[in-house]
């Protein structure tokens, strides 16, 4: 590898001057947007930055020119309507559980979901039944198992709709389309919180868009991984067992008034460059995408997530743009890798858990790029050979208790099943108390517990806070890893329902 020229200077009290110099140095972004700051053909943006004037049409009660541009999107995805976004996925799926459940209803949902899920939850007075997705090997959620819905449908009739993720934040499928069939033999609605899958449909190399497998109404950031401006989202509508008028008028509650002309021009222009494009933007990308995954098989202790490897029953399918490199039988935590990666070869990752990290790729990257974290990886790889030799002890369970180092925590260590006590909206309402974190086991939380990424609670309102969960709070925080939700930031206290 050349030698990599490194300048950002991160001191600056501006926040467009540290943005200028993170974009002028030699760190290269294997985190969103999927842009990855290499810019598609777009006007100055003060240029172009208006309100709703004459001869521009308004978001909210679209019938030109903004309304030409989301049935282009709809015909370039194959929905039957399709909604700008410009508050992200987070206004989407707001909006997509509020016009399927009636106030005061059930939701079967995700257990592994976004935290907006469970804002609408709250704001709807809904009662939640979950789904816990299934453990992998390599120490992350899996799949949603569509077993596991029908029996959830076939017990409870009070449920009004199915929410699913996928694929997850680690880039895990479900089998949306026998999900569907299940779900639509009880002639109820399954919305797909599809995020992270705004590029299925391009390529048949990554898993089948919700949209094609049948879900009712797709929820899609075009910022994640493809080349739009973060904040961009799409609401898709795929049938008519959501009442298509409540879910437009929730779009205008929870969206601005005010919206950005700026984003829903990019929105344009990437379904204008996808259109004209994107063939010859994968015919690059994706063989040098294959190339890394095989070269990377070679690596003695770091390891890769390779679907191939995984049994279907608990990852149906993955999605190989998200690149998750587990520190495998080494002495190091997710944090020290990603670290490691940021410090000495200047790849910023999107996020690192207790005993991996991630790296987001699009069809945006450039073979520099790949090469550049496989050089990275395959050193830091040598280096943990000449550290430590790998004993002769046959192959290692990546995520089993086994395999794993001190310090190390995996997804299946840290996402535990619920102990449900009340509603959500019924917790957040009481009278509260603060306890320290120590003293508030066996007590009812009012208040979220996440990691931030990827916004999946450990803990939600009305849930009871048991002495593992503490304990695996405790342990994040010794890990580096973000704990978000608490209104007191130091993470020392919490609110609890008072007793």
């Amino acid at each position: 590898m050349s030698e990599i020229k490194y300048t950002w200077q991160d001191d600056s009290p501006f926040l467009d001057e540290r943005l200028q110099s993170y974009a002028n140095s030699g760190c290269y972004p294997f985190h969103m947007p999927g842009h990855k700051r290499a810019p598609i053909e777009f006007p100055n943006p003060y240029s172009i930055d208006i309100t709703e004037i004459d001869r521009f049409d308004s978001l909210y009660h679209a019938n030109g020119i903004l309304k030409e541009a989301q049935q282009r999107a709809a015909e370039f995805y194959g929905a039957k309507e399709t909604f700008f976004l410009v508050n992200g996925s987070t206004a989407g799926i707001l909006s997509a559980i509020s016009a399927a459940v009636p106030r005061l209803g059930t939701l079967l949902m995700a257990r592994n979901s976004h935290k907006s899920a469970y804002n609408a939850v709250y704001l709807r007075g809904l009662e939640t039944v979950y789904l816990l997705p299934t453990a992998t090997e390599f120490g992350i959620s899996g799949s949603i198992s569509p077993a596991h819905v029908a029996q959830a449908l076939d017990d409870l009739p009070q449920i009004s709709a199915v929410y699913i993720t996928s694929p997850t934040y680690d880039g895990v499928a479900s089998d949306i389309r026998t999900i569907a069939e299940i779900v639509h033999a009880y002639d109820l609605p399954l919305i797909v919180d599809e995020a992270h899958g705004a590029h299925f449909a391009l390529s048949e190399e990554f898993p089948e868009s919700a949209l094609d497998c049948g879900a009712d109404l797709v929820i899609q950031s075009m910022h994640k991984t493809l080349p739009c401006l973060t904040q961009t989202a799409l609401v898709h509508v795929n049938s008519q067992r959501i009442d298509r008028d409540a879910l437009e008028n929730f779009i205008s509650i929870y969206q601005t008034s005010s919206p950005s002309y700026l984003l829903m021009a990019s929105m344009e222009q990437c379904i204008r460059f996808l259109n004209e494009k994107k063939d010859e933007q994968l015919a690059k990308y994706l063989p040098q995408l294959k190339s890394f995954y095989k070269k990377a098989r070679n690596l003695k202790h770091l390891k890769i997530f390779d679907k191939e490897t995984c049994p279907q029953e608990s990852c149906f399918d993955h999605d190989i743009t998200k690149i998750l490199i587990s520190v495998g039988d080494s002495s190091l935590t997710g944090q020290k890798l990603y670290r490691k990666l940021l410090h000495n070869y200047y790849l910023q990752l999107e996020m690192c858990s207790g005993h991996y990290v991630t790296a987001l790729s699009s069809l945006m990257d450039t073979p520099e790029g790949l090469a550049r974290l496989l050089h990275g990886l395959r050193e830091i790889d040598d280096e943990i050979s000449l550290a430590a030799p790998r004993p002769a002890s046959g192959p290692v369970i990546l995520g089993s208790r086994t395999a794993k180092q001190p310090g190390q925590l995996t997804s299946n260590d840290i996402y535990q099943p619920p102990k449900p006590q009340m509603p959500i909206a019924l917790a957040m309402e009481q009278p509260a108390e603060p306890l320290s974190l120590k003293a508030s086991t066996g007590h009812i939380s009012q208040e979220f517990i996440y990691l931030y990424p990827p916004g999946i609670p450990l803990v939600t309102p009305g849930e009871i806070l048991t002495g593992k969960i503490i304990s695996i709070v405790d342990q994040c925080r010794k890990l580096g890893l973000t704990v978000e939700g608490l209104s007191d930031r130091s993470n020392q206290t919490i609110k609890a329902v008072k007793s």
